[in-house]
């Protein structure tokens, strides 16, 4: 497949994903999860084993530091986020990470509603089912590893 057929692929095929599994959620601090929009964003770019530094977050969100921070502590205090050391116990490269209490919050407030991917995933063989997830990680991945190359820049 070429590259250009890559991506109008995508750009076909994701769209209809997100509007078939779409769904508004109201998200303000009296809902269950106590999430902010803000905060579902943030915990939403973040990973439940790889730490994300709070200057990478906070450049990629277009946050200030102290209202990064500032969520953070209230995330910290939800029990939704842990700081992390970074590689070789660095103690200057500060992550975070999700919880497990924070990836139940993340599908709680995901914009893809749970039980329509359910419906959808079905329908596929569980070979399809896997192959589906898996280029879905594969591209992921790879938007971030774009995305870093293009914020050195």
């Amino acid at each position: 497949m070429t590259l250009d057929r890559a991506i109008e692929r995508i750009q076909f095929c994701y769209p209809q994903v997100y509007y078939a599994c779409h769904t508004r959620h109201d998200r303000a601090r009296s809902t269950t999860a106590h999430l902010s929009a803000r905060d579902s964003t943030i915990l939403v770019h973040l990973d439940g084993a790889e730490p994300v530094t709070l200057s990478t977050l906070a450049r990629h969100l277009s946050l200030s530091p102290s209202t990064l921070s500032e969520a953070v502590t209230k995330l910290e205090a939800l029990g939704y986020v842990v700081k992390a050391r970074g590689a070789a116990g660095d103690r200057r490269r500060v992550g975070l990470v999700l919880t497990r209490k924070g990836i139940d919050a993340v599908r709680a407030s995901s914009v893809l509603e749970a039980q329509r991917l359910r419906l959808a995933l079905c329908t596929l063989s569980s070979p399809d089912r896997a192959a589906a997830v898996a280029g879905l990680e594969l591209l992921a991945r790879a938007c971030q590893r774009a995305k870093n190359v293009e914020e050195k820049r």
